[in-house]
């Protein structure tokens, strides 16, 4: 699988797919349209390649462009369990922010245990799973090849120990994860 990372302004975003569709993990803040595209120009990639895009939670650094890429006819994928939080990303917006507020009539709707099949459909061999930690709506991107896209959910949560942090960590440790991509910082080996 080809994993490029487009992001910018300390958070990673992430391209994974084939040469045919692609999904974007995680977008940045309201208002830095302009700054991924000069990312993915940079890593070769158009934004017309991009078919579906995920939120692994929904933070204004994570979620906060969401809409205006939809705009640009990117699909976003919403699991059952991120519904919810996305009326309330709007409360951690100032006006200055220019937030495009996320429409929830015109997205892919998935349940958890739909990930596989449907992350299969355009050849990515892996699912999407819920773990909660850093937020109730958190997910996991895993793939079968032993990646997995954490978002905020980072190891240290773990040693200073939230439950559900430490619960979500077994949960991806069970996949046999052998690289860890996290929204901050470098990717590295699972540990």
């Amino acid at each position: 699988m080809n994993i490029v990372n487009v992001g910018y302004d300390s958070t990673n975003y992430y391209v994974i797919g084939n040469a045919t569709t692609k999904l974007l993990i995680d977008v940045g803040w309201p208002g830095t349209l302009p700054k991924l595209l000069h990312a993915l120009k940079r890593k070769g990639i158009d934004l017309q390649e991009i078919e579906y895009l995920m939120a692994t939670h929904y933070h204004p650094d994570h979620a906060g462009l969401a809409q205006e890429v939809k705009r640009q006819g990117v699909k976003l994928i919403m699991l059952e369990n991120q519904i919810q939080a996305i009326p309330t990303l709007r409360q951690y917006m100032k006006p200055g922010n220019h937030y495009v507020e996320i429409d929830l009539n015109d997205n892919v709707n998935l349940a958890t245990g739909e990930t596989r099949a449907f992350l299969s459909a355009f050849g990515v061999q892996g699912e999407i799973i819920s773990t909660p930690g850093h937020s109730e709506d958190s997910v996991t991107v895993i793939l079968d090849e032993g990646a997995a896209f954490t978002g905020d959910l980072p190891h240290w949560q773990v040693a200073e120990g939230s439950g559900r942090a430490k619960s979500s960590w077994e949960k991806i440790r069970r996949h046999n994860v052998k690289t860890i991509y996290p929204g901050h910082g470098p990717s590295g080996p699972a540990e």
